[in-house]
Protein backbone atom coordinates (compact mmCIF):
# COMPACT_ATOMS: atom_id res chain seq x y z
CA UNK A 1 0.00 0.00 0.00
CA UNK A 2 1.29 3.25 -1.01
CA UNK A 3 1.66 5.75 1.39
CA UNK A 4 -0.93 8.85 1.96
CA UNK A 5 -0.22 12.27 1.13
CA UNK A 6 -1.09 12.80 4.93
CA UNK A 7 1.64 10.35 6.25
CA UNK A 8 3.93 11.89 3.86
CA UNK A 9 3.52 15.24 4.49
CA UNK A 10 3.20 14.43 8.75
CA UNK A 11 6.75 12.50 8.02
CA UNK A 12 7.98 15.67 6.33
CA UNK A 13 7.01 18.29 8.96
CA UNK A 14 8.70 16.12 11.47
CA UNK A 15 12.29 17.67 9.83
CA UNK A 16 13.33 21.20 10.62
CA UNK A 17 12.85 23.57 7.68
CA UNK A 18 16.69 23.47 5.60
CA UNK A 19 17.90 20.34 7.91
CA UNK A 20 18.76 17.17 7.38
CA UNK A 21 16.27 14.36 8.20
CA UNK A 22 16.54 12.62 11.31
CA UNK A 23 17.98 8.95 11.11
CA UNK A 24 15.20 7.03 12.93
CA UNK A 25 15.42 3.64 10.87
CA UNK A 26 19.52 3.23 11.45
CA UNK A 27 20.82 -0.02 9.09
CA UNK A 28 24.75 -0.93 8.82
CA UNK A 29 25.87 0.18 5.51
CA UNK A 30 29.33 -0.72 4.50
CA UNK A 31 31.92 2.32 5.36
CA UNK A 32 29.08 4.15 7.53
CA UNK A 33 30.94 4.64 11.35
CA UNK A 34 28.56 7.21 12.39
CA UNK A 35 24.96 5.48 12.35
CA UNK A 36 24.13 1.89 13.12
CA UNK A 37 21.69 -0.27 14.86
CA UNK A 38 22.50 -0.73 18.76
CA UNK A 39 23.16 -4.14 18.46
CA UNK A 40 22.10 -6.40 21.83
CA UNK A 41 25.38 -8.50 21.41
CA UNK A 42 29.26 -8.40 19.98
CA UNK A 43 32.46 -10.43 19.44
CA UNK A 44 34.18 -11.41 22.77
CA UNK A 45 37.17 -12.89 23.46
CA UNK A 46 37.77 -14.28 27.44
CA UNK A 47 41.52 -13.81 28.80
CA UNK A 48 43.06 -14.99 31.96
CA UNK A 49 45.69 -16.66 33.85
CA UNK A 50 43.72 -19.75 33.33
CA UNK A 51 40.04 -21.21 32.63
CA UNK A 52 39.41 -18.61 29.60
CA UNK A 53 39.22 -18.45 25.50
CA UNK A 54 42.92 -16.92 25.71
CA UNK A 55 45.26 -18.04 28.71
CA UNK A 56 48.71 -16.61 29.96
CA UNK A 57 50.40 -13.90 31.87
CA UNK A 58 51.92 -11.52 30.28
CA UNK A 59 51.31 -8.69 27.08
CA UNK A 60 51.14 -11.61 25.10
CA UNK A 61 48.36 -12.83 25.36
CA UNK A 62 46.53 -9.50 25.77
CA UNK A 63 47.99 -8.77 22.39
CA UNK A 64 46.67 -11.52 21.14
CA UNK A 65 43.14 -10.85 21.31
CA UNK A 66 43.57 -7.26 21.24
CA UNK A 67 44.29 -8.61 17.35
CA UNK A 68 42.34 -10.73 16.72
CA UNK A 69 39.02 -8.77 17.33
CA UNK A 70 40.61 -5.65 15.45
CA UNK A 71 40.82 -8.44 12.52
CA UNK A 72 37.29 -9.16 12.78
CA UNK A 73 35.81 -5.22 13.02
CA UNK A 74 35.79 -4.99 16.63
CA UNK A 75 35.16 -6.40 20.52
CA UNK A 76 35.56 -6.53 23.98
CA UNK A 77 38.60 -8.62 25.37
CA UNK A 78 37.30 -9.54 28.91
CA UNK A 79 40.31 -9.85 31.26
CA UNK A 80 39.41 -12.14 33.61
CA UNK A 81 41.17 -11.25 37.71
CA UNK A 82 44.89 -12.15 37.84
CA UNK A 83 48.14 -10.37 36.97
CA UNK A 84 50.01 -10.00 33.87
CA UNK A 85 53.83 -8.64 33.59
CA UNK A 86 54.70 -6.52 30.88
CA UNK A 87 57.50 -6.87 28.82
CA UNK A 88 55.95 -4.48 26.20
CA UNK A 89 52.98 -2.37 26.13
CA UNK A 90 49.43 -3.53 25.08
CA UNK A 91 48.88 -1.85 21.44
CA UNK A 92 45.37 -0.49 21.50
CA UNK A 93 43.06 -1.22 18.08
CA UNK A 94 40.23 0.80 17.13
CA UNK A 95 36.23 -0.66 17.84
CA UNK A 96 38.40 -3.15 20.51
CA UNK A 97 37.13 -2.62 24.03
CA UNK A 98 39.52 -3.62 27.27
CA UNK A 99 37.24 -4.44 30.04
CA UNK A 100 38.90 -5.89 33.14
CA UNK A 101 37.00 -7.40 36.83
CA UNK A 102 38.54 -4.04 38.95
CA UNK A 103 41.97 -3.66 41.16
CA UNK A 104 42.29 -8.00 40.97
CA UNK A 105 43.04 -7.40 37.14
CA UNK A 106 46.15 -6.20 37.17
CA UNK A 107 48.71 -5.49 34.49
CA UNK A 108 52.14 -4.66 36.24
CA UNK A 109 55.25 -3.31 34.35
CA UNK A 110 58.56 -5.45 34.64
CA UNK A 111 61.61 -4.06 35.81
CA UNK A 112 63.46 -1.44 32.94
CA UNK A 113 67.39 -1.84 31.98
CA UNK A 114 69.20 0.78 30.51
CA UNK A 115 72.57 -0.05 27.98
CA UNK A 116 74.73 2.13 25.66
CA UNK A 117 74.70 0.89 21.76
CA UNK A 118 77.76 -0.26 21.25
CA UNK A 119 78.00 0.26 17.16
CA UNK A 120 76.16 3.61 15.66
CA UNK A 121 73.17 3.31 13.64
CA UNK A 122 72.15 5.51 11.15
CA UNK A 123 68.44 6.83 10.12
CA UNK A 124 67.84 4.10 8.01
CA UNK A 125 68.48 1.34 9.68
CA UNK A 126 66.33 -1.31 11.38
CA UNK A 127 68.45 -2.73 13.78
CA UNK A 128 70.85 -1.47 16.90
CA UNK A 129 73.48 -3.57 18.38
CA UNK A 130 73.73 -3.46 22.32
CA UNK A 131 76.77 -3.01 24.88
CA UNK A 132 75.36 -5.65 26.98
CA UNK A 133 72.12 -7.89 25.19
CA UNK A 134 72.02 -9.82 28.35
CA UNK A 135 68.82 -7.96 29.67
CA UNK A 136 66.59 -8.19 26.76
CA UNK A 137 64.50 -10.60 24.52
CA UNK A 138 63.31 -11.10 21.17
CA UNK A 139 59.21 -8.73 22.02
CA UNK A 140 60.55 -6.34 24.28
CA UNK A 141 59.42 -2.73 23.80
CA UNK A 142 62.19 -0.57 24.02
CA UNK A 143 63.06 3.11 24.13
CA UNK A 144 65.58 4.82 22.07
CA UNK A 145 67.49 7.94 23.16
CA UNK A 146 69.97 10.43 22.20
CA UNK A 147 71.18 13.63 22.59
CA UNK A 148 73.04 16.03 20.19
CA UNK A 149 75.60 17.66 22.55
CA UNK A 150 75.94 20.89 20.47
CA UNK A 151 72.00 21.39 19.84
CA UNK A 152 70.50 19.75 22.89
CA UNK A 153 68.25 18.13 20.16
CA UNK A 154 66.88 15.21 21.62
CA UNK A 155 65.57 12.15 19.77
CA UNK A 156 63.55 9.49 21.53
CA UNK A 157 61.73 6.25 19.42
CA UNK A 158 59.32 3.83 20.70
CA UNK A 159 60.43 0.44 18.94
CA UNK A 160 59.58 -3.64 19.54
CA UNK A 161 62.62 -6.09 19.15
CA UNK A 162 61.54 -8.57 16.77
CA UNK A 163 64.54 -10.50 16.04
CA UNK A 164 68.12 -11.01 17.21
CA UNK A 165 71.76 -12.73 16.41
CA UNK A 166 73.58 -12.29 19.54
CA UNK A 167 73.69 -8.29 20.43
CA UNK A 168 72.17 -7.18 17.41
CA UNK A 169 68.59 -6.74 17.17
CA UNK A 170 65.96 -6.34 14.36
CA UNK A 171 63.24 -3.87 15.01
CA UNK A 172 60.02 -3.75 13.75
CA UNK A 173 60.47 -0.28 12.33
CA UNK A 174 62.87 1.24 10.53
CA UNK A 175 64.93 4.46 13.03
CA UNK A 176 64.69 7.62 10.72
CA UNK A 177 66.64 8.98 13.26
CA UNK A 178 70.46 8.26 13.84
CA UNK A 179 71.42 7.13 17.15
CA UNK A 180 75.36 7.80 17.21
CA UNK A 181 77.76 6.96 20.24
CA UNK A 182 78.75 10.12 20.24
CA UNK A 183 75.30 11.35 21.16
CA UNK A 184 74.57 8.58 24.37
CA UNK A 185 72.54 6.43 21.90
CA UNK A 186 71.14 4.47 24.58
CA UNK A 187 68.51 1.63 24.93
CA UNK A 188 66.06 1.29 27.35
CA UNK A 189 62.83 -1.35 27.78
CA UNK A 190 60.67 1.59 28.58
CA UNK A 191 57.42 1.55 27.61
CA UNK A 192 53.78 2.72 28.22
CA UNK A 193 51.33 -0.36 29.53
CA UNK A 194 48.49 0.33 27.23
CA UNK A 195 49.48 2.55 24.29
CA UNK A 196 47.41 3.78 21.30
CA UNK A 197 48.69 5.07 18.06
CA UNK A 198 46.01 6.43 15.70
CA UNK A 199 43.04 4.59 17.45
CA UNK A 200 39.26 5.59 18.20
CA UNK A 201 36.18 4.28 19.74
CA UNK A 202 37.87 2.18 22.42
CA UNK A 203 36.49 1.82 26.12
CA UNK A 204 39.10 0.66 28.79
CA UNK A 205 37.22 -0.14 32.24
CA UNK A 206 38.04 -2.10 35.58
CA UNK A 207 42.02 -2.46 35.14
CA UNK A 208 44.59 -1.72 37.44
CA UNK A 209 47.64 -0.89 35.90
CA UNK A 210 50.85 -0.44 38.14
CA UNK A 211 54.10 1.06 36.81
CA UNK A 212 56.45 -0.35 39.27
CA UNK A 213 58.65 3.05 39.52
CA UNK A 214 61.32 1.92 41.97
CA UNK A 215 62.70 -0.19 39.50
CA UNK A 216 61.96 1.38 35.88
CA UNK A 217 63.53 4.41 34.59
CA UNK A 218 61.58 7.63 33.73
CA UNK A 219 59.93 7.78 30.63
CA UNK A 220 58.16 11.52 30.03
CA UNK A 221 54.06 12.00 29.70
CA UNK A 222 55.13 12.77 25.86
CA UNK A 223 56.05 9.22 24.99
CA UNK A 224 54.42 7.06 27.33
CA UNK A 225 52.51 6.40 30.35
CA UNK A 226 50.28 3.90 32.59
CA UNK A 227 47.98 4.80 29.60
CA UNK A 228 49.54 6.85 26.36
CA UNK A 229 47.30 7.65 23.38
CA UNK A 230 48.80 9.99 20.43
CA UNK A 231 46.38 11.25 17.16
CA UNK A 232 43.49 9.45 18.43
CA UNK A 233 40.09 10.24 19.12
CA UNK A 234 36.93 8.86 21.06
CA UNK A 235 38.60 6.84 23.58
CA UNK A 236 36.69 6.29 27.13
CA UNK A 237 38.86 5.28 30.45
CA UNK A 238 36.73 4.66 33.40
CA UNK A 239 37.46 2.49 36.87
CA UNK A 240 41.28 2.18 36.44
CA UNK A 241 43.40 2.36 39.45
CA UNK A 242 46.99 3.44 37.67
CA UNK A 243 49.65 3.37 40.07
CA UNK A 244 53.49 4.06 40.35
CA UNK A 245 54.36 5.11 36.81
CA UNK A 246 57.95 6.27 36.58
CA UNK A 247 56.29 9.34 34.28
CA UNK A 248 53.46 10.45 33.63
CA UNK A 249 49.81 8.09 34.81
CA UNK A 250 47.69 8.78 31.98
CA UNK A 251 49.18 11.14 28.67
CA UNK A 252 47.54 12.06 25.86
CA UNK A 253 48.25 13.75 22.76
CA UNK A 254 46.84 15.47 19.68
CA UNK A 255 43.56 12.94 20.83
CA UNK A 256 40.22 14.56 20.83
CA UNK A 257 36.80 13.56 22.70
CA UNK A 258 39.29 11.60 25.55
CA UNK A 259 36.73 10.61 28.65
CA UNK A 260 38.59 9.93 32.29
CA UNK A 261 35.86 9.04 34.96
CA UNK A 262 35.82 7.44 38.22
CA UNK A 263 39.53 6.78 37.87
CA UNK A 264 42.20 6.80 40.67
CA UNK A 265 46.05 7.69 39.47
CA UNK A 266 48.33 7.33 42.53
CA UNK A 267 52.37 8.05 42.83
CA UNK A 268 53.74 8.73 39.54
CA UNK A 269 56.77 10.77 39.39
CA UNK A 270 55.46 13.72 36.49
CA UNK A 271 51.24 14.44 36.22
CA UNK A 272 48.55 12.09 37.04
CA UNK A 273 46.63 13.17 34.25
CA UNK A 274 47.84 14.77 31.34
CA UNK A 275 45.85 16.15 28.38
CA UNK A 276 48.11 16.48 25.73
CA UNK A 277 48.96 19.17 22.78
CA UNK A 278 46.01 20.19 20.74
CA UNK A 279 43.76 17.92 22.48
CA UNK A 280 40.57 18.79 22.36
CA UNK A 281 37.22 18.60 24.35
CA UNK A 282 38.61 16.37 27.41
CA UNK A 283 36.08 15.31 30.18
CA UNK A 284 37.85 14.37 33.09
CA UNK A 285 35.41 13.98 35.99
CA UNK A 286 35.01 12.07 39.29
CA UNK A 287 38.57 11.26 39.71
CA UNK A 288 41.17 10.94 42.14
CA UNK A 289 44.66 12.29 41.46
CA UNK A 290 46.95 11.47 44.15
CA UNK A 291 50.91 12.08 45.31
CA UNK A 292 52.42 13.36 41.90
CA UNK A 293 54.64 16.46 40.96
CA UNK A 294 51.22 17.90 39.39
CA UNK A 295 47.76 16.24 39.81
CA UNK A 296 46.43 17.86 36.69
CA UNK A 297 48.43 19.10 33.58
CA UNK A 298 46.41 20.98 30.26
CA UNK A 299 49.45 20.75 28.51
CA UNK A 300 49.71 22.56 25.03
CA UNK A 301 46.55 24.35 23.39
CA UNK A 302 43.87 21.80 25.13
CA UNK A 303 40.37 23.71 24.68
CA UNK A 304 37.32 23.60 25.50
CA UNK A 305 37.47 20.97 28.58
CA UNK A 306 35.76 19.80 31.47
CA UNK A 307 37.56 19.33 35.11
CA UNK A 308 34.46 18.55 37.40
CA UNK A 309 34.29 16.90 40.90
CA UNK A 310 37.66 15.77 41.03
CA UNK A 311 39.43 14.91 44.27
CA UNK A 312 43.40 16.28 44.05
CA UNK A 313 45.63 16.01 46.49
CA UNK A 314 49.09 15.63 47.89
CA UNK A 315 50.56 16.65 44.34
CA UNK A 316 53.25 19.68 44.33
CA UNK A 317 50.80 21.31 42.20
CA UNK A 318 47.28 20.70 41.68
CA UNK A 319 46.14 22.02 38.14
CA UNK A 320 48.52 23.34 36.15
CA UNK A 321 47.52 25.43 33.10
CA UNK A 322 49.47 27.20 30.66
CA UNK A 323 50.06 27.63 26.77
CA UNK A 324 47.40 28.09 24.69
CA UNK A 325 44.72 26.10 26.65
CA UNK A 326 41.71 27.69 26.27
CA UNK A 327 37.94 28.00 27.10
CA UNK A 328 37.95 25.45 29.91
CA UNK A 329 35.75 24.80 32.72
CA UNK A 330 37.68 23.60 35.57
CA UNK A 331 34.47 23.40 38.36
CA UNK A 332 33.54 21.15 41.90
CA UNK A 333 36.68 19.86 42.32
CA UNK A 334 38.47 19.47 45.59
CA UNK A 335 41.82 20.48 45.84
CA UNK A 336 44.04 20.09 48.92
CA UNK A 337 46.93 19.53 50.41
CA UNK A 338 49.33 21.05 47.66
CA UNK A 339 53.00 21.28 48.34
CA UNK A 340 52.95 24.39 45.80
CA UNK A 341 49.76 26.11 44.01
CA UNK A 342 46.55 24.39 43.90
CA UNK A 343 45.74 26.57 40.81
CA UNK A 344 48.95 27.67 38.60
CA UNK A 345 48.34 29.66 35.38
CA UNK A 346 51.56 29.32 33.80
CA UNK A 347 53.71 32.65 32.68
CA UNK A 348 54.57 31.30 28.98
CA UNK A 349 56.26 33.05 26.23
CA UNK A 350 54.02 35.90 26.53
CA UNK A 351 50.30 37.13 26.46
CA UNK A 352 49.66 35.36 23.28
CA UNK A 353 50.76 31.89 24.42
CA UNK A 354 49.14 32.26 27.85
CA UNK A 355 46.06 30.45 28.40
CA UNK A 356 42.78 32.39 28.03
CA UNK A 357 39.14 32.63 28.96
CA UNK A 358 39.30 29.66 31.57
CA UNK A 359 36.63 29.26 33.97
CA UNK A 360 37.64 28.11 37.50
CA UNK A 361 34.05 27.90 39.64
CA UNK A 362 32.36 26.48 42.49
CA UNK A 363 35.85 24.67 43.86
CA UNK A 364 37.06 24.11 47.29
CA UNK A 365 41.03 24.48 48.04
CA UNK A 366 41.98 23.27 51.53
CA UNK A 367 45.79 23.32 52.83
CA UNK A 368 47.40 24.36 49.51
CA UNK A 369 50.99 26.12 48.89
CA UNK A 370 53.32 27.46 51.86
CA UNK A 371 53.66 30.11 54.84
CA UNK A 372 52.68 33.47 52.73
CA UNK A 373 52.52 32.09 49.17
CA UNK A 374 48.85 31.78 46.85
CA UNK A 375 46.63 29.32 46.23
CA UNK A 376 45.36 30.49 43.09
CA UNK A 377 48.37 32.01 41.05
CA UNK A 378 48.24 33.54 37.15
CA UNK A 379 51.40 34.61 36.21
CA UNK A 380 52.64 35.72 32.68
CA UNK A 381 50.21 37.67 30.12
CA UNK A 382 46.93 35.44 30.81
CA UNK A 383 43.31 37.36 30.21
CA UNK A 384 39.86 36.63 30.29
CA UNK A 385 39.83 34.53 33.70
CA UNK A 386 36.83 34.19 35.86
CA UNK A 387 37.31 32.71 39.27
CA UNK A 388 34.06 32.57 41.01
CA UNK A 389 32.20 30.90 43.78
CA UNK A 390 35.31 28.98 45.22
CA UNK A 391 36.15 28.02 48.63
CA UNK A 392 39.31 28.88 49.82
CA UNK A 393 40.70 27.17 53.55
CA UNK A 394 43.33 26.71 55.57
CA UNK A 395 43.73 24.60 58.75
CA UNK A 396 47.30 24.39 59.13
CA UNK A 397 48.60 25.37 63.04
CA UNK A 398 50.82 28.74 61.95
CA UNK A 399 50.20 29.12 58.06
CA UNK A 400 48.64 32.15 56.57
CA UNK A 401 48.22 31.94 52.87
CA UNK A 402 46.59 34.03 50.04
CA UNK A 403 43.80 32.98 48.37
CA UNK A 404 44.41 34.46 44.49
CA UNK A 405 47.61 36.31 43.61
CA UNK A 406 47.37 38.24 40.51
CA UNK A 407 50.76 38.65 38.32
CA UNK A 408 51.16 42.65 36.67
CA UNK A 409 51.18 41.36 33.44
CA UNK A 410 47.77 39.69 33.51
CA UNK A 411 44.39 41.34 32.27
CA UNK A 412 40.22 41.18 33.01
CA UNK A 413 40.85 38.52 36.31
CA UNK A 414 37.11 38.61 37.37
CA UNK A 415 36.65 36.93 40.85
CA UNK A 416 33.36 36.95 41.88
CA UNK A 417 31.58 35.06 45.23
CA UNK A 418 34.80 33.46 46.53
CA UNK A 419 34.84 32.76 50.36
CA UNK A 420 37.56 32.06 52.64
CA UNK A 421 37.69 30.44 56.03
CA UNK A 422 40.98 29.88 58.72
CA UNK A 423 44.31 32.12 57.57
CA UNK A 424 43.53 32.56 54.01
CA UNK A 425 43.69 35.67 52.50
CA UNK A 426 40.92 37.15 50.00
CA UNK A 427 42.14 40.00 47.18
CA UNK A 428 40.72 43.03 48.29
CA UNK A 429 37.62 43.79 46.15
Amino acid sequence: MKPSILALTLIWAAAAPGQRPEVTRPRQTSGDQRVQPQWQEGLRLTVGNRDADLVGADQRVLQAAVDMLANLGGGEVCIKAGTYRLRNAVHLRSGVHLRGEGEATRLIKEPSITVALEEDSDWYDQEITLADASGFRVGDGVCLRARDPVTGRQTVLKRTLVARSGSRFKLDKALRENLWTIHGANCSSSFALLDGEFVEDVRIENLSLDGNRGQNAELDGNYAGGIFLQDCNRVQMRRLWVRNYPGDGISWQISHDVLVEDCVLENHRNLALHPGSGSQRPIIRRNVLRGSDIGLFFCWGVKYGLAQDNQIEGNRVGISIGHRDTDNLVTGNAVAASKAQGLLFRPERGASFAGHRNRIIGNRFLNNAGHGNAVVEVQGGTQDILIANNEFAEQRRGVRTQAVKIGPEAKAIALEGNRSTGAVQLPEP
